[in-house]
């Protein structure tokens, strides 16, 4: 069984949500064979210095339940892309380039965290160029704690001021966008988070059946996927 996660949104202020996570991986992720999170699992990561308590105990959490036999795979959000090798090895994820094509149930399959299909988003998108370039991300490292936790601050508060300015759809993924990568990757299913719009997209993808999976944001409820017996099931729970 393979369960994928995204935009969990993981953070201090939402202990609730902290708290779902591990009880999920303790009941409903305990018989799976590998966990995906897709991105935007933290609210915010400002490097693997952050000596939070709660983030500590999350990655203590996810090394248990790897070294409990099961595979742990982890691709970037927009909102934890700073995440980096040493947190990685400490909760025992394996770090997964976006996007990365898999098999599921003899199904090519296209992993996404999604942000990068919102190419309507112009500003949006600029702003992703700039802070996904490696020379960005190495001069804010090198600020102390404090000062790049203020900075992630001000992004988010900045981030939530221009998006409710913007139109719906302008923030949702472009169309085309979607069957461009799918057919450059030459994929009939894909899979990602990011839009918090939780539903099963029917395609057609170079003159064949597709589909366009969107996992859901943990907010008030908690959504993931599973792929188990030849079966494709979008779930949802109560956090």
């Amino acid at each position: 069984m393979l369960l994928f996660i995204s935009d969990l949104h993981l953070s201090p202020e939402r202990p609730d949500i902290t708290q779902a996570f591990f009880t999920f991986l303790k009941t409903t992720a305990a018989d799976a064979e590998t966990l995906y999170i897709l991105g935007d699992f933290f609210d915010a990561w400002v490097g693997d210095d952050d000596d939070t308590p709660e983030y500590q105990q999350v990655a203590e959490a996810l090394a248990e339940y790897q070294n409990q036999g099961h595979q742990l795979f982890f691709m970037h959000g927009n909102r934890d892309f700073m995440l980096g090798n040493n947190f990685a090895q400490r909760a025992g994820m394996v770090l997964l380039e976006d996007p990365t094509t898999i098999t599921i149930n003899q199904i090519p399959t296209l992993l996404m965290h999604g942000d990068s299909l919102c190419t309507q988003d112009e500003d949006y998108m600029a702003f992703r160029q700039m802070v996904r370039n490696d020379e960005w991300k190495r001069t804010i490292s090198s600020k102390p704690l404090a000062e790049r936790k203020a900075l992630a601050a001000h992004l988010k508060s900045t981030s939530k001021s221009m998006n409710s300015l913007k139109a719906e759809d302008i923030m949702d993924v472009t169309p085309q966008e979607v069957v461009k990568v799918m057919s450059d990757n030459q994929v009939s299913l894909l899979i990602h988070g990011h839009t918090h719009r939780p539903a099963r997209h029917p395609l057609t993808v170079n003159q064949k059946s597709a589909e366009r999976i969107v996992l859901g944001d943990w907010h008030k409820q908690g959504w993931y996927l599973c792929a188990d017996k030849g079966e494709l099931n979008l779930r949802c729970f109560s956090v």
